[in-house]
């Protein structure tokens, strides 16, 4: 039985899935498959039932999963204790939302591997939802996340800032702020898909206003939402930082009213403790950015 067996079984049990564990793994599938016939073989037993649709472990597989689960968190453990004074060493697994505006991971992460060559970077973007989800499955490290921001458990949030929202219109949109909110009931909007940061701010907003509003366009990223609106294809609300892009140069921004905010914040597992590659990208992430630890 070897170490990379047990990881790889976890995975599995964790994506209920072969195709999904082998992408997070970044193995081939029929090496996935050949690691846990190899496992079943040195244990013995069956750890695994193969659906059509999903994997689940078998009632040996819930006593090994428990154990593997163990034995992996032990070894993450006794590497830490081993890493020298040369520097840190491990993987960090880092999430964040693409275009986010006030924190971007491309310039931290440079910095940080050439602070620490010795450490694997995973970096994923997803939505904030799907971001905290991973971080309280203990899938990722760490992940910047925006919007409302309420976590809930097993998620602990460091905050970094917040923004007010804006309505982005094009330039020929007679847009009145003095009009805000009963006007906003009358446009059709061009917004992100439901779990982004900024799409949940917007709903939250008009939750607040008691409007309805039709989101008649949604996409997955902020330069093609600003292109609609350049087009006239309907109007947007986004967090501050957005209007500053300069591909929103020329469009027309006014300040929407109402208590919600556009909040960033690093989220964390909250009982895992943080490992010693986490904790090096906190450090960098504090200089860079004031964070503030309580709630958010």
């Amino acid at each position: 039985m070897e170490l990379r067996h047990l990881r790889h079984f976890v995975a599995v049990c964790e994506e209920e899935h072969f195709t999904r564990a082998a992408e997070y793994l970044g193995i081939t599938q029929s090496g996935l498959s050949a690691s846990i016939r190899a496992l079943e073989r040195d244990l013995d037993a069956q750890l695994l039932l193969r659906t059509t649709r999903r994997v689940s472990p078998t009632p040996t597989g819930r006593l090994l999963l428990a154990e593997a689960q163990s034995i992996l968190a032990a070894t993450d453990g006794l590497r830490e204790l081993v890493t020298d004074d040369h520097g840190v060493r491990g993987t960090l697994s880092l999430g964040t939302e693409q275009c986010m505006g006030v924190v971007e991971a491309a310039p931290l992460l440079h910095e940080y591997r050439e602070r620490h060559p010795e450490v694997a970077i995973n970096l994923q973007q997803a939505a904030t939802g799907q971001l905290l989800d991973l971080v309280r499955a203990g899938r990722l490290d760490a992940t910047l996340v925006a919007g409302p921001l309420d976590a809930g458990e097993g998620v602990r949030l460091l905050r970094i800032t917040e923004e007010p929202l804006m309505l982005l219109t094009s330039a020929d949109h007679p847009v009145d702020g003095a009009a805000l909110p009963s006007a906003l009931s009358e446009e059709e909007y061009v917004d992100l898909h439901p779990g982004w940061g900024a799409r949940d701010c917007a709903d939250r907003a008009f939750a607040d206003f008691g409007i309805v509003r039709r989101v008649a366009l949604e996409v997955n990223d902020v330069y093609t939402l600003l292109d609609l609106v350049h087009r006239g294809m309907g109007v947007a609300v986004v967090p501050r930082p957005v209007t500053r892009k300069p591909q929103a140069a020329g469009l027309r921004s006014v300040a929407l009213p109402g208590p919600t905010r556009w909040r960033v914040a690093l989220a964390l597992p909250e009982a895992a403790r943080s490992s010693a590659a986490t904790r090096a990208f906190l450090h960098l992430l504090g200089e860079k950015h004031p964070i503030d630890d309580s709630h958010c």
